[in-house]
């Protein structure tokens, strides 16, 4: 497992003690039932892992950053407030 996998699944799997693959996560933060399922590992991801650390999980696990834009936004609104992956991809674009 590569390093950037490592610390993206320990920030967000520690709160919570559950086992979960990079593989697995990369499938949730496409999902958009992620958001509606509030499922907190996902949010974690947003919330918790570095704008960064974020880019390069997608980039690595090749996960659609369209998909995963979506369930941020989606979460962001959930939340009533911005995640920083909305707000760098609202840049970006």
């Amino acid at each position: 497992m590569s390093r950037v996998a490592i610390k993206v699944l320990t920030t967000v799997t520690a709160p919570y003690g559950g086992a979960l693959s990079a593989h697995d996560l990369a499938g949730r933060i496409a999902d958009p039932g992620s958001a509606e399922r509030c499922d907190p590992l996902v949010f974690a991801f947003f919330s918790e892992v570095s704008p960064r650390l974020q880019q390069a999980f997608i980039d690595e696990m090749h996960v659609d950053p369209t998909a995963a834009r979506q369930v941020a936004a989606r979460f962001s609104e959930l939340a009533g407030y911005s995640l920083p992956f909305v707000s760098k991809c609202r840049l970006a674009a």
